[in-house]
Order: structure tokens, then C-alpha cells, then sequence
């Protein structure tokens, strides 16, 4: 005759089990977590994007990202280690399409006022901005309005000054050194002009400097085609031609009340930087 016995699990089964519920609990318990801590980070992104679309006075929301993780210790303390915005069709005087973008570092922003939306108490220990103007809005500052189909290509400032550049040191082309003057560079600006009832394509190279808030194209000469095939423009065309080619661009005050230090030639645009310390969110707003 056999024996009916239920046979009690083994001790260590019991633990082993006890043990993937706990490690289980806890995989869940940091996803929500995690997720409480993006669903946050993503509130005060778009807290501060609001504020900077109506002092900026954009039409759409600029993009803000918040970095650093956990984003909600940085809250809780009020510390925000790094924040990066950018937006584009920002209105800078008579610019309409100028793309702004900025690096913000220590930045103290109490949660409480965060949480309300009240983003005048936002500091900023350090940041670095840039704005960039597009040939399109360089092309309706007098007296550019007389060249059509306005271009803007960069170039070395010893072409502008000599027609050649310096020997390359790398196989490639010249570079700008570092301890050049940044607040100037050298410009090719292109397009058509009408010469004798002709239109013609001339090519200006010029210098641009920055002077305060103000930029300033300064032409050096003319040439027809670009700088790999030249042809001489007559003196007597480029002292007609010249001034067309001559600019004052008034940006106002940058975003963040950021003094302009330095000036770069893009393919298409022209970007201007700078940076500040010990600035409020506040004075985000450009210049009237």
C-alpha cells in the first residue's frame, strides 16, 4: 500500500521565485520612473518654448531640449546643467527669416515658478548664441536691392584683398588662424546687374565686419566669374558697380542681449555669435 504525500516546494524554489517578483517590481518601478521623468522634462520644455515664442514674437513654438538625466533632480534643485533652443523666422528689425539658436549652461530656474509658468526668475550663467541671416533677407537691404538673384558664397580674406589665396598647408583649402580677427571675414556676393541695357552676372568680393549690432559689407572689387576663371572688370565699371555692392545691416540686439563677437561667411547665409554671462531669461527679446 503507497503513501499519498504531497511533496512541500523546495525552500529555494520559493526564494527564487520571491526573487524575480522583487526584480520584477523594481524593473517596473524604474520604468515609471523614468518615464514620470520624461513625462516632467517635457512639461518644462514646453513651459519654456511658450515663453520664447511670445517674447521672440515667433508664430510657432522654438524647439527646446533639456539635457542631462535624471531631468528631475535638476528640478528639485533648480539647476539646470545644460538647455539648447533654436527656432527659425525669427524677426530681428527688418529681418524676417533669421534662425537663432543658443547653448545655455547653469541655468537656475526655481521648479515653483517652472511649474507656474513664470519664467522671468530664469537665470543664465553662461550661454553662447548665434543668428543667422539668410542671403533672401541680406537682398532687401538697400542698395543689394539692385542686384538680382543675390547670392552669398564665403571667401578667404586674402582673395578678397589680393585675388589669391595663400598656399594651403594641409592639401586642402586655406584655413582662417586662430588668432585672426573673428569679428571680420571675407564675402562673395553674386548675382545679376544690369550693364548697357544687359544684365550681367557680377561677381563683388568684399569684406564683411561686424561694428556693434551693425554689419557692414564692404566691397574690394569686381571681377566677371568666380574665382577659379576671372576676367578683369574695366575700372570704369567697377567704380560705377562698386556701390551697389556696399551694405549697413542693423541686426538690433541679439536674443539674450548677446553682444556679437564674431562673424562667419556660409554658403547661402551669414551667421553672426556671441556670448554673455549672468543673463535673465527675460531678456530674451531682441531690440526694438
Amino acid at each position: 500500500m503507497t503513501e499519498d504525500r504531497t511533496a512541500s516546494p523546495h525552500p529555494a524554489n520559493r526564494r527564487g521565485r520571491r526573487a524575480r517578483r522583487i526584480i520584477i517590481s523594481l524593473i517596473v518601478l524604474a520604468g515609471v520612473l523614468v518615464a514620470a521623468d520624461f513625462g516632467l522634462a517635457a512639461y518644462a520644455e514646453h513651459t519654456v518654448s511658450q515663453k520664447a515664442r511670445q517674447q521672440l514674437g515667433l508664430t510657432d513654438d522654438p524647439s527646446v531640449t533639456i539635457h542631462g538625466f535624471p531631468f528631475t533632480t535638476q528640478a528639485i534643485g533648480g539647476d539646470y546643467r545644460h538647455i539648447s533652443l533654436s527656432a527659425s523666422g525669427v524677426p530681428i528689425k527688418d529681418l524676417k527669416d533669421v534662425g537663432v539658436n543658443a547653448e545655455l549652461t547653469d541655468v537656475a530656474a526655481p521648479l515653483s515658478d517652472l511649474a507656474n509658468g513664470n519664467t522671468s526668475a530664469i537665470t543664465i550663467g553662461k550661454l553662447s548664441a548665434q543668428v543667422t541671416i539668410k542671403a533672401s533677407d541680406i537682398a532687401k537691404i538697400d542698395p543689394l536691392t539692385k542686384i538680382e538673384d543675390l547670392r552669398i558664397e564665403p571667401s578667404s580674406i586674402e582673395y578678397v584683398q589680393t585675388g589669391q589665396d595663400l598656399p594651403s598647408t594641409n592639401g586642402g583649402a586655406t584655413t582662417r588662424p586662430e588668432t585672426q580677427d573673428k569679428s571680420k571675414a571675407g564675402i562673395r556676393v553674386s548675382g545679376n546687374v544690369e550693364i548697357a541695357g544687359q544684365k550681367i552676372e557680377i561677381f563683388c568680393f568684399a569684406m564683411i565686419e561686424l561694428h556693434g549690432t551693425t554689419i557692414q559689407i564692404i566691397p574690394a572689387r569686381l571681377q566677371y566669374g568666380n574665382d577659379k576663371e576671372t576676367t578683369v572688370v574695366p575700372q570704369a565699371v567697377q567704380k560705377a558697380l562698386l556701390p551697389n555692392f556696399k551694405a549697413t545691416i542693423d541686426t538690433g540686439k541679439l536674443p539674450f542681449a548677446v553682444t556679437p563677437t564674431a562673424v562667419v561667411v556660409n554658403s547661402g547665409s551669414v551667421t553672426i555669435k556671441g556670448e554673455a554671462e549672468n543673463v535673465q531669461f527675460s531678456r530674451m527679446a531682441s531690440g526694438g
